[in-house]
């Protein structure tokens, strides 16, 4: 039997090498909207075989939805109505075969993940669109003008054949990035596409692909996550036990760097995600700057040559991983496009009543989305902690404190954030709660009992501080 890298690998390349299609010959938005759809139906239907009945319910589902409910002023019945649909058939989706029927595939599962990110997201942007046009016309001046750039570059009006067409693009469907619809829009509505520099980036992200698969293979010859659970492991020592997270995580990040690399130069061959550069893309949002867009657009018009950039579908930032110091830079850093989706569609709208526990919140609808296995309830409610802990050392030790011990305090929290990765990773492989506290006990809890400790340093070190400058 194909293994599921070996499926996501020829899906990815595939992919991969069909981009310059829609970048040199299908230029125009009818023919790059069904092209697209229907590659991208194609290789779930190879892939997922007769588990994409769950894609089609889906969609169905949501179609049915942006029909009925109109969005309405000052409320989010649309959106909020979707996010109980599309979270709400993850759990059917993910316990099916608790009734008898057969359990989807892990390729089918990855689809679905995705799928709910951009249909969840397309609900609150048809409402954000009604928004904007019903807010421009208590406006004047240079408000109603910046009011108006963001009617015109950030609106969306979609059909049901649309929704179809966008649940189905061959782009980002197992992988990611996630995007928006107005991306999606823009993409299929570009007449520069031919003329957009895709080398140069593509060849860049691609160079780093040979580094990270040979530490993938090479670790993961010497180590598995099954020996972990095994009599044998127990019995080792305790420094061993330790140590053995550091390359699961190795792997397991390895493993997702590849994945998020390819998604990126899925996009970068089809000029999917490309803005003009003065226009300043951000991860996942597209253009931050509607002047400088407005203007890119009209110069682009009159046959001036622009500089584009891909940062829109930017999804992995390799060094802010390895290097930032910080947790909170660290998982900026990760995922990038879902981060955005996260913080955008939830962190943002958490109501005002509960957004003292918007990070909770939104942790554990993350971990919802990943899966229903316990092991990402540990992972993800271990993060909130680790924030708190953080940010106490850093008022208490490194604000007001010299250059030199700025640098060793922020040696010493990557070295803190990447054992907490290595930690919070054995609950994401291990999966089940009794595999995840097992292995935790094995090491004797030592992240959470370290940062119960750096928190209570933290906190009596800001007391000290207040009664020294009492």
């Amino acid at each position: 039997m194909v293994s599921d890298d070996i499926v996501y690998g020829l899906f990815m390349l595939t992919s991969v090498a069909i981009g310059p299609v829609f970048t040199n010959f299908l230029t125009l938005p009818a023919s790059k909207r069904l092209a697209s759809s229907l590659v991208g139906l194609l290789l779930l239907w190879i892939v997922c075989g007769g588990h994409i009945v769950h894609i089609f319910i889906n969609i169905i589902g949501n179609c049915i939805l942006i029909s009925l409910i109109p969005p309405a002023k000052n409320e989010n019945v649309l959106p909020w109505k979707s996010f109980a649909w599309n979270f709400g058939y993850l759990v059917v989706f993910r316990t099916i075969h608790w009734f008898g029927l057969p359990a989807p595939s892990p390729v089918t599962n990855a689809a679905q993940l995705f799928l709910t990110l951009k249909m969840v997201g397309l609900a609150f942007e048809i409402q954000d669109s009604f928004n904007r046009s019903q807010a421009v016309q208590s406006c004047s001046g240079d408000e109603k003008s910046d009011a108006e750039l963001k009617i015109k570059y950030c609106n969306i009006r979609v059909s049901v054949f649309e929704v179809v067409n966008y649940a189905f693009c061959y782009i980002g469907l197992l992988t990611g990035p996630y995007y928006k619809y107005r991306t999606y829009q823009d993409w299929l509505e570009s007449t520069n596409s031919p003329n957009i520099d895709n080398f140069s980036p593509l060849i860049y992200r691609a160079k780093q692909l040979p580094v990270i698969a040979i530490c993938f293979l090479f670790f993961s010859y010497f180590f598995n996550i099954q020996y972990v659970e095994t009599e044998e492991f127990s019995e080792r020592s305790f420094l061993f036990r330790l140590f053995y997270m550091v390359p699961m995580f190795t792997i397991f990040r390895t493993r997702l760097y590849m994945a998020w690399i390819f998604s990126e130069c899925m996009s970068m061959t089809a000029n999917f995600g490309a803005y003009p550069v003065k226009s300043k893309p951000r991860c996942g949002d597209g253009p931050s700057d509607l002047k400088q867009l407005d203007i890119a657009v009209e110069e682009e018009k009159a046959g001036k040559a622009l500089d584009y950039d891909f940062e829109t579908i930017h999804n992995i930032d390799i060094y802010g991983c390895e290097l930032a110091p910080m947790t909170k830079q660290g998982l900026r850093s990760w995922n990038m496009t879902v981060q955005y989706w996260l913080a955008s569609f939830v962190h943002k709208r958490v109501p005002p009543a509960l957004k003292a526990h918007r990070v909770a919140i939104t942790m554990t609808v993350s971990a919802f989305w990943h899966g229903i296995h316990p092991g990402y309830y540990l992972s993800f409610l271990t993060v909130p902690p680790i924030l708190m802990a953080e940010e106490v050392m850093i008022k208490a030790f490194r604000e007001d404190a010299t250059p030199e011990f700025q640098k060793i305090f922020d040696w010493g929290c990557w070295f803190c954030k990447m054992r907490g990765f290595d930690y919070m990773c054995m609950g994401f492989l291990l999966l089940k709660f009794g595999s995840t506290l097992r292995y935790w006990y094995s090491v004797y809890f030592i992240v959470h009992l370290a940062v119960i400790i750096l928190f209570v340093i933290g906190k009596l070190r800001l007391v000290m501080k207040k009664k020294k400058a009492k």
